[in-house]
């Protein structure tokens, strides 16, 4: 079963070397366990940090420092450019008019197309059905 995710969880992306940790900017009056809760709305860059070092061929500088080395794969820091909002998958539990965020929603990267992930949603009291 899904949990809801709050300020401070750690999302991670397969082209990264580090979570990061997610920022909800999209509401401050629903708190779980003293946080606020997450919506689909923070899938910003603003609203994560770097996923540390980016090994995306996608990726402009990645691309570039890997030319630059004769084809050896040369990841370079991170710089998340994050399109649309997290996908819901439960659309019916709404914060402020928005779908909640849950550990099973993903949100995805220009330079990965396999998309980001909740790895820890910050709290483990409340589930969403």
């Amino acid at each position: 079963m899904a949990q809801n995710v709050v300020n401070s969880a750690q999302i991670t992306c397969s082209m990264g070397t580090a979570p990061a940790q997610l920022v909800v900017t999209s509401q401050q009056k629903v708190l779980i366990g003293g946080l606020p809760a997450g919506t689909i709305s923070d899938a910003t860059t603003a609203n994560m940090a770097t996923f540390g070092m980016c090994s995306s061929l996608m990726n402009p500088a990645v691309a570039s420092a890997t030319a630059a080395a004769l084809g050896v794969l040369t990841p370079q820091p991170c710089t998340p450019v994050l399109t649309g909002t997290w996908t819901p998958n439960h659309p019916k539990v709404m914060i402020g008019g928005k779908p909640c965020l849950c550990s099973d929603a993903k949100t995805f990267c220009a330079y990965n197309p396999a998309g980001c992930s909740v790895v820890s949603p910050g709290q483990a009291k409340v589930t969403a059905n």
